[in-house]
């Protein structure tokens, strides 16, 4: 139902989430993140316990492989979920449950991490990674928005649209940039 991009900027060092899906409110459920700690993104009949004890886990000096290793094996309903993580390194580590509704996957690149489920096909999250790749001069935050319409152009969630997010943070706990479309036809344009 969602699909996501977890990025590190090279220039700055900030990370930065980006998603949508054809739910209500993505922003309020799916990202997590602190600044020069890491981030998360948890989908697919989304638990915030991910979020939440993954977050602690990297603040405790977990890699990102340690952090998904725990909190899947801590989540009886692991086999529907989906997740994906970023270390304070750029270490990534991603899981998506055998349970998932198909299309289901993720890609990954250097500081880069693309996750979804319920997707119209496999294009989706392999042109949100191209996207990203191929707009390293633009502003980190249009650069994540850029990624997320070319995985939208792709076919995107196979339901629809309805909202979206952009959350990036940068030496503190909470983001220096947070946009939310909780709701609306076209989440992504309403963000432009």
């Amino acid at each position: 139902m969602t699909w996501s991009i977890l990025a590190r900027d090279e220039k700055s060092g900030r990370f930065g989430i980006a998603v949508t899906t054809c739910a209500f409110a993505v922003g309020a459920r799916v990202p997590f993140g602190i600044g020069r700690i890491g981030i998360i993104a948890t989908q697919s009949f989304v638990n915030p316990l991910i979020g939440v004890d993954g977050m602690r886990l990297l603040q405790d000096g977990a890699t990102a492989q340690e952090a998904l290793d725990i909190v899947v094996k801590a989540d009886p309903g692991a086999g529907l979920r989906q997740a994906h993580i970023m270390d304070r390194d750029g270490n990534i580590a991603q899981f998506t449950g055998d349970a998932c509704v198909p299309w289901a996957g993720a890609v990954r690149a250097p500081n880069i991490s693309v996750a979804g489920n319920m997707l119209a096909n496999a294009h989706v999250v392999a042109a949100t990674l191209d996207q990203y790749l191929a707009s390293a001069n633009r502003d980190f935050d249009d650069r994540l928005l850029a990624a997320l319409e070319a995985g939208q152009a792709a076919g995107g969630d196979k339901r629809g649209k309805q909202s979206a997010a952009i959350r990036i943070w940068d030496r503190d706990v909470f983001p220096v940039i947070d946009i939310r479309v909780d709701d609306h036809a076209e989440p992504l344009i309403e963000m432009r």
